[in-house]
C-alpha cells in the first residue's frame, strides 16, 4: 500500500513538472509581467483601444469643423431635350422645346464663425451653357470672385457649444482609456492570483498526502503493538485516501485556472505558466483627502460630470433658441456674361443679395415654451443626478482609501499566522510519532496549516487588488508619485 501511494504521489507531483521539460515552454510570470503582457496582448486592452480611437477620430472632425474647408463642385456635363410648357403672353399656355448642353463648376473656401455661429465662403464659379438645334450658339456666365455670409439671428451658436463640450468628451475618452488600462490590470491580478492559488494547493495537496501516507505506515505499525486503537488506524487510511482525492482535484483546478489566464494574456495552449509569487509589498499609507483630490484631477467621472452639465445647459439653449427663427444671408461680389468666354469676364457688373429670413410663431398654444421647459426639467434632473453621483463617488474612495490601509496589517498578519501554522503542523507529526496527541488533534493542525497558507495567499492578492484599485480610481500611481499618462498620439497610430 505505501509503495502504491508514494507510486501515485511522484506520479502526479512530477507530470507537470516532466511535461514543461519535454515541451522546453515554462513561462515564469511575475506580476509585472503578467500585467506588461496583459495590457499589449489582451482583448480586453484591444477593445480600449478601439474605444480610444474612435474618440480620438471624433475629436479630430470637431477641430477639422472649425478650419477652412476647401470644396470643389461641379456638373461635367448637363444635357437636356424635352418638351415644357410654357405660358405666353396672352396667357395661354404652349409647349417649347429645351435643347441645351450645360456644364458649370465652382471652387469655395467655407470657415465656420466661432465667435457668432455662422459662415463666410469665398467662392468663383464658371458656367457654360449651349443651346443645341436650330440656331446654337454659346452662353458664358462667370463670378470670378464672392463672398457669401450665413449667419442665423437669435439661434442657437451649436459652435460655440461644440468648441466647449468636444474638448472635454476628448479628456474624458482618454481617462476612460488609461482607466480600462488598469481596469486590464486589475482582471490580470485576479487571473493571476487564483492561478497562483492552485498551485500553492496543489503543492500543499501533495505534501499531506505524502505526510497521510507516511503517518498511515507508521499507524500500521504502532497498531501491531497496541499503541494505537483500529478506529484510529482507519481514521488515518481515510485521510489518506482523502488526501489523494484532493491531489487530483486540486490538479484539475491548476490546469484550469491556467487555461484562463494563458487565454486572457493570448498565450499558446501550450505554454507552461509558473506564477512567481510576489516577494514584497510596499510600505505606504494613503490619506483620504489626497486620493479623493487625484481622482476629482484626473479621473473620467469628474469629466462625465461637468460634460452632461454643459450637454444639458446646450439642450435649454437649443430649445430657447428655436421659440424664434431669424437667419440673414447676404452675397456681394461680381459677375459677367456673355456669349464668349473672354466676354464673360470683361466687364463685369455687382452682384449683390442681401436677404433676412424669419419664422415667428403668432399662436402657437405653448409648444415651444413646453419645450424650453421640458430642456429645463431635464437639466435639473441631470444636475440631481450628478450630485448623488458625486456623493457615492466620494464614499467609495473613502472606502477603498480604508480597505487598502487595512490591508496591508490583515497581509502582516497573514504572514506571521502562515509561518506559525506551519511550525504547528511539523511539530504536530513529530508529537504524533511518539504517541502524545491523537489523530484529532493532528487533523485541526492539518486544517490550521492549509487555511492559513490560503488566507495569506488571499491577503497578498487583496493588497494588490487595492493598490491597483486605487490607481485605476485616480489615474495616479503613488508608490512613485506621478500621473498615469500615455502618448495618445502614438497610441492611436498602433
Amino acid at each position: 500500500m505505501k509503495k502504491i501511494y508514494i507510486a501515485i504521489t511522484y506520479l502526479l507531483l512530477t507530470c507537470f513538472g516532466l511535461q514543461a521539460e519535454e515541451q522546453d515552454n515554462v513561462v515564469r510570470l511575475t506580476l509585472k509581467d503578467a500585467i506588461t503582457l496583459a495590457q499589449h496582448q489582451s482583448v480586453d486592452a484591444a477593445v480600449a483601444l478601439n474605444e480610444l480611437k474612435t474618440s480620438y477620430w471624433e475629436y479630430r472632425t470637431h477641430v477639422a469643423d472649425q478650419l477652412p474647408e476647401v470644396n470643389f463642385k461641379g456638373t461635367l456635363p448637363s444635357y437636356s431635350k424635352q418638351y415644357s410648357r410654357y405660358q405666353q403672353s396672352d396667357g395661354t399656355y404652349a409647349f417649347v422645346q429645351d435643347n441645351n448642353l450645360s456644364m458649370d463648376g465652382a471652387i469655395s473656401i467655407d470657415q465656420n464663425i466661432a465667435l457668432t455661429g455662422g459662415k463666410i465662403s469665398l467662392n468663383s464659379s464658371l458656367n457654360f451653357s449651349r443651346q443645341l438645334g436650330h440656331g446654337a450658339f454659346n452662353e458664358y456666365m462667370s463670378v470670378p470672385v464672392g463672398l457669401t455670409l450665413t449667419q442665423p439671428i437669435f439661434g442657437v451658436n451649436d459652435q460655440k457649444w461644440n468648441r466647449r463640450i468636444e474638448p472635454v468628451r476628448y479628456q474624458e475618452a482618454k481617462a476612460a482609456y488609461i482607466e480600462s488600462v488598469e481596469g486590464v490590470t486589475i482582471s490580470t491580478i485576479a487571473y493571476f492570483f487564483n492561478l497562483l492559488l492552485a498551485k500553492e494547493n496543489l503543492a500543499t495537496s501533495v505534501q499531506n498526502l505524502d505526510n497521510a501516507n507516511k503517518l498511515y505506515d507508521i499507524a500500521i505499525a504502532k497498531r501491531k503493538i497496541g499503541h494505537i486503537s483500529e478506529s484510529e488506524l482507519m481514521q488515518l487510511k481515510l485521510s489518506a485516501l482523502q488526501a489523494k482525492g484532493k491531489l487530483t482535484e486540486a490538479q484539475s483546478n491548476l490546469n484550469a485556472k491556467m487555461f484562463q489566464l494563458r487565454s486572457f494574456l493570448g498565450l499558446s495552449e501550450d505554454d507552461v505558466i509558473e506564477p512567481v509569487i510576489p516577494e514584497s509589498v510596499p510600505d505606504m499609507r494613503l490619506v483620504y483627502q489626497e486620493v479623493l483630490g487625484k481622482a476629482q484631477e484626473n479621473n473620467s467621472f469628474a469629466k462625465r460630470i461637468l460634460r452632461e452639465q454643459l450637454e444639458a445647459d446646450y439642450a435649454v439653449a437649443t430649445a430657447k433658441g428655436k421659440r424664434r427663427d431669424i437667419n440673414l444671408f447676404a452675397s456681394v461680389g461680381y459677375t459677367g456674361k456673355d456669349r464668349d468666354f473672354s466676354g464673360a469676364y470683361n466687364p463685369l457688373k455687382d452682384n449683390q443679395v442681401v436677404e433676412v429670413g424669419f419664422s415667428i410663431p403668432l399662436l402657437d398654444w405653448g409648444k415651444r415654451k413646453g419645450k424650453v421647459k421640458v430642456a429645463e426639467s431635464n437639466r435639473e434632473v441631470v444636475l440631481s443626478k450628478n450630485r448623488q453621483d458625486q456623493m457615492t463617488f466620494n464614499q467609495n474612495i473613502f472606502l477603498l482609501v480604508e480597505n487598502f490601509n487595512n490591508q496591508a496589517a490583515q497581509l502582516e498578519i497573514a504572514e506571521e499566522a502562515d509561518e506559525i501554522a506551519q511550525k504547528r503542523y511539523q511539530t504536530s507529526i513529530e508529537t504524533f510519532m511518539i504517541g502524545k496527541i491523537n489523530i484529532l488533534d493532528l487533523n485541526d493542525a492539518q486544517q490550521s496549516k492549509d487555511d492559513a497558507k490560503q488566507k495569506h495567499i488571499q491577503e497578498l492578492y487583496g493588497f494588490w487588488s487595492y493598490f491597483y484599485n486605487v490607481r485605476s480610481v485616480t489615474l495616479y500611481d503613488f508608490l512613485n508619485d506621478r500621473n498615469l499618462d500615455a502618448d495618445f498620439e502614438e497610441i492611436v497610430r498602433k
